[in-house]
């Protein structure tokens, strides 16, 4: 099966990914869209996505991202990548609910298959990995490629999670045959961040917490710090992943509040901790070594009841 299957005989094609966006989810529905614009140029196209980071600015089609959905249309097929739940869609389920036919390409292993047709590979690298396998190279060009290798540097770390696989770095390759500066979309997508972003960073770290003898770290940020610091969501990324680098840490904790008493959580772990399965308890969910959730409370209560389950895990306890 290939994306070209879903597309003779159509005249409208709508294409959306997880709300709060990552480097993963943009490289993957510009992917898709760059190539159907180029392959398939009579059929209207469209691209709703929450606004993402700035960062990614330098792909092709970045540009043509709606952010509003407040276009009315129904369309004859809907692709949804990298996103475990309709409801993640945000804003765009509603030209979900409308279309003909939906399909789904995805890599979480808590995706339970939402769409009328669905791609989950969960021990894949990323949705951008997934997507390739969907793709005809032989269509593909050099913006097509430089998406779908930035949404793997993000989802793999540079190649440095454990779902990164050999085949993982033989499509990398294969991208790189398209003569991409690989340097520039590493540093561009990865690495580089503005000064607000580093100095947020830093206060993150800072004011962590290690418990469990050094085997959890937590850290949390209110909207009044992250307004003193001038940075919205958007500047966040990153700061889990570096809170899991401390030495002896099987678990990382980031918490940012996103209104009144609610809370984005993101979980990283070391193997074999399994942080899909604590987000999963709180209507949550993920990948087994990275996922998440939104909860509602006081942040304390809150953290207690995340480090209650965690505790429980690190001991071998299941009470």
């Amino acid at each position: 099966m290939k994306i070209d299957d879903y597309l003779n005989h159509i005249d409208s094609a709508a294409i959306s990914g997880h709300v709060k966006p990552d480097g993963d989810c943009i490289g993957s529905v510009l992917a898709l869209y760059n190539y159907i614009t180029r392959n398939y140029p009579s059929v209207r196209t469209d691209l709703y996505l929450e606004e993402p980071g700035g960062k990614f600015d330098f792909l092709k089609g970045f540009d043509r991202i709606d952010h509003a959905c407040e276009i009315e249309q129904n369309y004859d097929i809907m692709f949804c990548l990298d996103c475990s739940t309709k409801e993640r869609l945000g804003k765009a389920q509603k030209y979900f609910k409308g279309a003909k036919k939906t399909v789904c390409l995805d890599h979480h292993v808590s995706n339970q298959g939402y769409a009328d047709e669905n791609y989950i590979f969960g021990d894949l690298s990323s949705a951008c990995e997934v997507l390739y396998h969907f793709l005809v190279k032989e269509k593909m060009d050099r913006e097509i490629a430089a998406c779908l290798y930035t949404g793997i540097i993000c989802d793999t770390g540079v190649f440095k999670y454990p779902a990164t696989s050999p085949d993982t770095m033989r499509i990398a390759a294969d991208l790189m045959e398209f003569g991409l500066d690989t340097n520039y979309i590493i540093d561009e997508s990865f690495y580089s961040k503005n000064w607000n972003e580093n100095r947020i960073l830093g206060y993150a770290v800072q004011n962590s917490h290690l418990v469990f003898d050094g085997k959890v770290v937590y850290s949390v940020l209110s909207e009044k710090e992250m307004k003193a610091f001038s940075v919205t969501q958007k500047d966040l990324e990153g700061i889990v992943a570096q809170l899991r680098l401390t030495r002896g840490v099987k678990c990382a904790v980031f918490m940012y509040e996103t209104g009144e008493s609610c809370y984005k959580v993101s979980l990283r772990s070391e193997a074999p901790f399994d942080v899909n399965e604590v987000a999963g308890l709180f209507g949550g969910g993920g990948h087994v070594r990275a996922a998440g959730c939104s909860m509602e409370g006081e942040p304390g209560r809150i953290l207690e009841q995340l480090l209650d389950e965690i505790g429980k895990r690190l001991e071998g306890r299941s009470d």
